[in-house]
């Protein structure tokens, strides 16, 4: 036990719903709206000291739930279980540090409480794992929070021996290629400081966004922001675009991949990734692009810095040898890489960097940092459309693994009206200039949120739970 150990006594959640400003596609569907779960949760220290933390995740239905199943059915689902996991949260006795007290919530509490949740949707669609996990990320973060603010200092200066009980070895296994995590912790991976203060700012370009002039149809959105691609470009100096494809139309996904590197090349763009949107079943696919790109647009294929996810998300039932795309470009796990046992899995298949996110949990991306980056995997950090609180933690992370390129960040594409108060107080993360995002005003506790600030009117609490 440390004398700085607390534990949750307290849960109050709301749902802000943001619509957006121009389609958003996530595999095969589109949506104009999600709801964004945010939650205050209260923990206490030995000493019986109470403090607060906040914790924020969109609620991305398409991209944790695909299916055929009607949106606002799986919508409708998620939001009930982020209420009973308020209530789980409220009254989880697990004490210690909040990567130590997540880690017990992933491991114990989050699969009994899907299984219950399953069990009474019996001959419905069981909710995913990794719609679980997005659902348990506001809490697990809202609990880094008030640590960081329990003790005054910023979150990622309390992931040390001085703070932790346990080391990596009570959450990571040694392994054959004599890693041995025993007597480590987060702060010999990972920098403890926020030294870069910005970042190389990815963004996201959709299957269904306008390109060029020619693809406008005056229906448009004409609220000051730029709608085609140049424009995004040359009015946020973007150097880096990630593309999104559909993975099982490989004229369409070549064809989009020349266009899009044209315009790059022509706005001096530096950086491209390529999507695939978990589609892929046949390595072949992915390869026979790549190797037709190099052929006949071998500088749009020399900017392709990665690849990301094009198989699918089930890397158990899925075990497709990736070595092959892995020898073109680098290769990153993204939907896969709930936790550190399926990067360990991805890696022996071939995949060669992990795409972090937040909403599969900060104690999740910290120990999955750890251990890619004791083997010898690239990061990144991948965006779930974040804004508003949701976009400070995201960003910070990015600031602190090291990433291969900075960090993806595109809620200023699709909503950016809804973090407008959340910019008056961090403008720099809210917004892209120069083709990068500012994290020099990240300097309080906890996350630095400085919510207390920024002027939002929140909606009726839909859980509100204390022990």
């Amino acid at each position: 036990m440390n004398s700085t150990d607390i534990r949750c006594v307290g849960a109050t959640l709301h749902f802000l719903p943001v619509h957006t400003r121009v389609p958003l596609k996530f595999g095969k569907e589109t949506v104009s709206y999600v709801t964004c779960a945010r939650v205050c949760v209260t923990v206490e220290n030995t000493a019986g000291e109470r403090e607060i933390g906040w914790g924020e995740t969109p609620l991305s239905v398409t991209w944790a739930w695909p299916s055929t199943m009607g949106y606002e059915s799986r919508h409708g689902v998620m939001k009930n279980f982020c209420v009973r996991l308020a209530k789980e949260w409220s009254s989880f006795d697990s004490q210690g540090h909040p990567i130590e007290i997540g880690q017990d919530f992933i491991t114990h509490a989050l699969p009994r409480l899907l299984k219950e949740t399953n069990t009474n949707r019996t001959g419905m669609e069981p909710l995913p794992y990794l719609a679980a996990l997005i659902c348990a990320s506001l809490f697990d973060i809202a609990i880094h929070d008030a640590y960081g603010r329990m003790l005054k200092r910023p979150i990622y200066s309390t992931y040390t021996s001085e703070f932790m009980s346990r080391s990596l070895s009570d959450f990571l296994e040694s392994d054959a290629d004599g890693i041995d995590f025993e007597g480590r912790y987060p702060s010999d991976f990972i920098q403890t400081r926020l030294e870069e203060k910005q970042l190389r700012a990815w963004h996201l370009v959709g299957g269904v966004d306008k390109l060029d002039r020619e693809e406008l149809t005056g229906d448009d959105p004409a609220d000051g922001y730029p709608v085609i691609l140049p424009d995004w470009i040359n009015v946020d100096g973007l150097k880096c675009l990630k593309i999104k494809l559909r993975g099982n139309d490989s004229d369409w996904d070549y064809a989009r991949i020349v266009k899009i590197g044209e315009i790059a090349i022509a706005e001096d763009v530096e950086w491209l990734t390529a999507d695939f949107n978990c589609t892929v079943t046949n390595p072949s696919y992915v390869n026979d692009i790549l190797d037709r790109l190099c052929l006949e647009h071998p500088r749009v294929y020399g900017m392709m810095l990665y690849v990301e996810q094009p198989f699918p998300y089930e890397l158990e039932k899925n075990k497709i040898d990736v070595h092959s795309v892995s020898a073109r470009k680098p290769l990153f796990l993204d939907e896969s890489a709930h936790d550190w046992q399926h990067i360990r899995l991805g890696r022996q298949l071939g995949w060669t960097g992990v795409a972090l996110k937040t909403c599969k949990t900060q104690t999740g991306a910290i120990l999955s940092a750890c251990w890619a980056k004791a083997h010898g995997m690239t990061l990144m950090v991948q965006d779930l459309t974040n804004p508003m609180l949701a976009q400070v933690p995201h960003v910070q992370l990015a600031g602190h693994v090291g990433t291969i390129m900075g960090v993806e960040t595109n809620a200023m594409q699709f909503y950016p009206a809804a973090s407008e108060p959340e910019m008056e107080v961090h403008p720099g993360i809210h917004q892209r200039r120069s083709g990068c995002v500012d994290l020099s005003t990240l300097t309080g506790h906890g996350f630095s949120y400085f919510e207390d600030q920024v002027n939002r009117e929140l909606p009726d609490p839909e859980a509100n739970y204390t022990s």
